[in-house]
């Protein structure tokens, strides 16, 4: 990733800067890479998944754009636990009331409805997510990363999977497609904890202080489950500055 990444704002990406157009000069050869630190547990980094998605399948060149997931943890800390769910961790946490916690949940719920996704908190597990992004890292390496974050995030929100547990894991990432006994082998092991760490430094040293946060090759970034319009003007526009530096 470079330095100096720009924060994309929403009037900015709404001005006239962002006036590019679908049939904009292809640059031959090359790759857009889109970045997006996320962590499991989080609800609006599945939201902000279908709606990123959304918009890479309006733009005309996103066969040359590489997505890559990068490691987050919104709580370092946090113990798995299978005999609570979201709700009770919720309200411990941040001293809420039950029915405050109930009101939040289903306002999250709603959101994840309109992109077409189905929450249950009442069955999502309060787990650890380290070794979920061990996993990640590990399907990376057999360019099923997207794939296997999808399981993810609808094992935890939707199915109610405990994404903590190895078993759990070694299921979820075999049906991304990624060789059961390669999983196995990684979860007894400390493999790709310093990948996890390593991300989740890259996350501080831009300021990321919650997710998803998306950085558009290496020049602009763009925080939360933004709409769709938004990220599928910033495509565009930085698809503009590659193909410019290209004729040059």
């Amino acid at each position: 990733m470079q330095n100096g990444i720009t924060t994309l704002l929403l009037a900015s990406l709404f001005g006239s800067s962002f006036s590019q157009t679908p049939d904009s000069p292809k640059a031959p050869s090359k790759t857009m890479t889109v970045e997006i630190w996320s962590d499991v547990m989080c609800p609006f980094c599945y939201i902000g998944k279908r709606k990123f998605e959304a918009a890479l399948a309006q733009f005309p060149y996103r066969d040359q754009v590489v997505v890559e997931w990068k490691s987050f943890q919104l709580d370092p800390q946090l113990k798995t636990d299978p005999t609570k769910n979201v709700h009770q961790s919720l309200a411990e946490k941040k001293g809420w009331t039950p029915e405050h916690t109930r009101e939040m949940s289903n306002h999250v719920t709603n959101m994840a409805q309109q992109v077409g996704l189905t929450y249950d908190f009442d069955r999502a597990v309060v787990a650890n997510s380290f070794d979920a992004h061990r996993l990640s890292h590990l399907a990376k390496a057999h360019d099923l990363q997207d794939q296997l974050e999808e399981r993810l995030f609808a094992a935890y929100f939707t199915e109610g999977k405990n994404t903590a547990d190895s078993a759990v894991l070694v299921q979820l990432g075999t049906e991304a497609g990624v060789p059961s006994t390669e999983i196995t082998l990684m979860l007894a092991s400390d493999q790709y904890a310093d990948a996890v760490r390593k991300d989740i430094y890259e996350a501080q040293q831009v300021g990321v202080t919650g997710v998803p946060f998306f950085v558009l090759d290496g020049r602009y970034s763009i925080s939360g489950a933004q709409e769709t319009a938004l990220f599928l003007r910033a495509l565009n526009q930085i698809w503009a500055e590659i193909a410019k530096e290209a004729t040059h």
